[in-house]
C-alpha cells in the first residue's frame, strides 16, 4: 500500500463528540478533550487563512492531490508524465495542477543518488512558489523502504516492537525523519498502526510493532513523537485497522468482521495514541468492515468509518488521506473519478496516487462547481492540508535542502549506531 503500502452532511458542522475515552459508548484509550485542543491550535492561523483566502476553486481542488512524478529531475522530460498531466516535465506538472504534494519512488524514477534527490525536491518546491509542497515518501523501514539505499538501514517495525521499549521506536523515527528532511521529503508515510493478529496477513506483518495493541500503541505514539523530533509529518496507518487481513488490498478487498467493540480492543488503541501525540495525518484503508459500515464500500470511501469513528468519536481533526488509489481494492466498485469525490465526501483531505489524475482532478472539480462537495467541505479539507503544512514549517517558504548537508547526514555513524542497538536488544 502505498502507501505500503465516516457521519454529517458535507460542510456540516459536526455533533458533538461523546465524552472523550468513548467510541458508540464503548471505552478506548482515545485522547483527552485538551489534547485534542493543543492537536487543533496550529500555529500560523491566521497566515492559513490569509492564503485560503486568495486561492481560486482550481487552485484548492489540486491541494487535495499527491500524484507521483516520473523523472530523476524536476526538468526532466518524460512520456509517462506527458501521457498521465498532458505536460512532460515534474516542474510542469506541479505548475499546471498546483497539488497539495507529490510523493517520491525508485520505479518512477524519482530515486538515484544524494544529490539528484536533493536537487529533484528542491525543483519541485520551486515551481510551486505561491504554496510549499508536502513531498511525501513511503520509508517504514523493512520491508517498505523507498528510499533505500540512500538512507541508514533501520530495523523494520516488527524488530523495534520485540525489544518492548519504546524509546527505540522514537530513535528510529528521529533518525528516519533527520534524513528524509535532509533530502527535502516533509511528510513520511509511518508509522504503521495496524496490529497483526492474523498471522496470514500478506500484506502488513512484520511491518506492524506486534499483534498486541497494548505494546503497539506505545510504539506508534513514540514513533510519531521521534517524526516530530525530527521536524517532519508522519501518517498513522492504515485506519480502521487492516491487521486482520488475508487478502492483499493491491489486488483484492479484504472484509474484516470485527466488531465495534473488538474494534475498540484491537484496532483502535495505536489510532488513538498517535491522535494523542497529535499525529498529522491518518492512512485510510482498502478494508471493508460491514460491522462498522453495512455498505460494503472500503474504509477509504465510509463516511461512517472516516467521519463517525475517526473524526467524530476519536476526536481527529488532522488530514486524513488516502492510500494509493491505484490499489485494486478500492477501484472494485467505483470509476476512478468517482472514487475521488466519493473519498472527499466520506471525510478524506487528500488524494493519494491517483491512477488516471486528470479524470480524479476533473471529477471533483466538476462536484464543486456542481455542489455535490460544498465550498465549506472543500474549504475544510484544504484547511487541514494548510494546517498540516504551517504547524511544520513549510507555508511560509519552501525549505530548500543542501546536498553537502545531505550527503553528511545520511547513513553517517550516528545513524548507523542506533540501529545497531535496536538489532542487539530485538528478540
Amino acid at each position: 500500500m502505498v502507501a505500503g503500502c465516516a457521519g454529517t452532511g458535507a460542510g456540516a458542522t459536526p455533533p458533538a463528540r461523546q465524552a472523550a475515552g468513548q467510541v458508540n459508548g464503548t471505552a478506548t484509550t482515545a485522547p483527552s478533550p485538551s489534547a485534542t485542543s493543543a492537536a487543533s491550535a496550529t500555529p500560523g492561523a491566521s497566515k492559513v487563512e490569509a492564503v485560503l483566502a486568495r486561492m481560486s476553486v482550481e487552485d484548492k481542488v489540486g491541494q487535495l492531490f499527491m500524484p507521483v512524478l516520473y523523472g530523476s529531475a524536476a526538468d526532466t522530460v518524460s512520456g509517462e508524465n506527458q501521457a498521465r498531466f498532458g505536460v512532460g516535465t515534474p516542474a510542469k506538472a506541479v505548475a499546471r495542477y498546483r497539488p497539495g504534494g507529490v510523493i517520491l519512488f525508485p520505479w518512477a524514477g524519482n530515486v538515484k543518488n544524494v544529490r539528484q534527490v536533493v536537487a529533484l525536491t528542491n525543483g519541485l518546491q520551486k515551481a510551486s512558489p505561491e504554496i510549499p509542497l508536502l513531498v511525501g515518501a513511503d520509508q517504514e523501514n523493512g520491508r517498505v523502504s523507498r528510499m533505500a539505499p540512500l538512507v541508514t538501514e533501520m530495523p523494520g517495525a516488527s524488530v523495534i516492537g520485540s525489544t518492548g521499549d519504546p524509546s527505540l521506536a522514537r530513535k528510529a523515527a528521529k533518525v528516519t525523519g533527520t534524513e528524509l528532511r535532509a533530502l527535502g521529503i516533509n511528510l513520511d508515510f509511518a508509522p504503521v498502526a495496524d496490529v497483526n493478529i492474523n498471522p496470514r496477513n500478506p500484506v502488513i506483518g512484520p511491518r506492524a510493532y506486534g499483534s498486541d495493541p497494548k505494546k503497539v500503541a506505545p510504539m506508534v505514539a513514540a514513533a510519531v513523537q521521534g517524526f516530530h523530533d525530527a521536524g517532519i509529518a508522519s501518517t498513522a496507518k492504515h485506519f480502521p485497522g487492516h491487521g486482520d487481513t488475508n487478502v492483499d488490498s493491491h489486488s483484492g478487498l479484504p472484509v474484516i468482521q470485527h466488531s465495534l467493540s473488538q474494534w475498540n480492543k484491537l484496532d483502535a488503541p495505536p489510532f488513538a495514541a498517535a491522535i494523542g501525540k497529535n499525529i498529522d495525518a491518518i492512512m485510510s484503508a482498502h478494508v471493508v468492515m460491514p460491522k462498522l459500515d453495512p455498505s460494503g464500500d472500503p474504509a477509504t470511501l465510509s463516511k461512517p468509518i472516516l467521519t463517525g469513528l475517526l473524526r467524530e468519536k476519536l476526536g481527529f481533526d488532522g488530514v486524513v488521506s488516502t492510500d494509493a488509489l491505484d490499489m485494486a481494492g478500492v477501484r472494485k466498485k467505483y470509476g476512478d473519478g468517482q472514487v475521488a469525490v466519493r473519498a472527499i465526501q466520506a471525510g478524506v483531505d487528500l488524494l493519494l496516487m491517483p491512477p488516471d489524475f486528470p479524470k480524479a482532478y476533473g471529477a471533483v472539480l466538476a462536484a464543486v462547481k456542481s455542489g455535490k462537495i460544498s465550498t465549506a467541505r472543500l474549504d475544510q479539507s484544504v484547511r487541514r492540508l494548510l494546517k498540516l503544512k504551517a504547524a511544520r514549517g513549510l507555508l511560509d517558504r519552501a525549505p530548500v535542502a543542501d546536498p553537502a548537508e545531505a550527503e553528511r547526514v545520511l547513513r553517517s555513524a550516528e545513524h548507523r549506531k542506533v540501529a545497531q542497538l535496536i538489532n542487539a536488544r530485538a528478540r
